[in-house]
């Protein structure tokens, strides 16, 4: 590893650390309806920004992120917590004229500067939209690709979440996940943990890659078989 990639991870390992506030533990005693609360803590939601986006190209971030997760032209790709836009932006040019991008936000002023960005550029292949804390609400059968980069663990009712959004990808479809491993309070996603959480809701994991330019890994899952009900869901226990 370079002198300039190790700075710049040791960078990205520093900023997600100052989160501003300190991670949720879920109450065990609540649930989300029928849905499982996760038996870990719970990150709380920051900004996605941990260097600029000219610093993450020249590490080749989001070209090596595309190519392990296989997004070609033409593809229907969903940008699950898109931010301010720096995977929107290259998913668009990845997928070109012919394919599609979805980037989603849960927070309103960041659907609404990221749709700013968007319409600047003119990117007529992507739509921007509010998604809900604990539902993406993504169309059924429509996407090639989900993918979601450092916020996974900032998710409150991911077993909800990720039983909501399976309808979603279309048969060859694949979730992607980016995250750092080290435990949720301290933004990241253990892969062990990933793995399990991902299992319980009926997803089978793919791939798995070191992404060192990404600040961690790259995990890749598609469903598997029917998707269990709510009720029968067993949460994951830490060790």
């Amino acid at each position: 590893m370079t002198i300039f990639r190790r700075a710049a991870l040791a960078a990205f390992l520093l900023v997600a650390a100052c989160d501003g506030g300190p991670a949720r533990v879920p109450d065990h005693t609540e649930k989300a309806g029928p849905f499982p609360a996760p038996d870990r803590p719970v990150a709380p939601v920051v900004s996605s920004r941990w260097s600029t986006e000219e610093e993450r190209d020249r590490l080749n971030e989001a070209s090596e992120v595309m190519a392990k997760a296989g997004i070609k032209r033409g593809m229907t790709v969903a940008d699950i917590g898109a931010g301010e836009g720096y995977y929107t932006i290259r998913l668009a040019a990845r997928v070109g004229k012919d394919g599609r991008v979805l980037a989603e936000d849960i927070i309103p002023q960041v659907r609404d500067t990221l749709a700013l960005r968007v319409a600047r550029e003119r990117l007529e292949a992507v739509s921007v939209r509010l998604g809900a804390p604990n539902d993406p609400k993504l169309p059924d059968a429509s996407f090639d690709r989900v993918v979601m980069v450092h916020m996974y663990h900032e998710i409150e009712q991911p077993y909800e979440f990720l039983w909501r959004m399976r309808p979603s990808l279309r048969p060859d479809g694949l979730v992607v996940v980016v995250d750092a491993d080290r435990q949720t309070q301290n933004h990241g996603t253990p892969p062990a943990l990933l793995k399990c959480e991902f299992a319980a809701v009926g997803y089978v994991q793919v791939a798995t890659y070191d992404m060192p330019s990404a600040g961690g890994y790259l995990a890749t899952f598609r469903p598997q078989g029917p998707r269990p009900e709510p009720s029968a869901i067993k949460p994951c226990r830490l060790s």
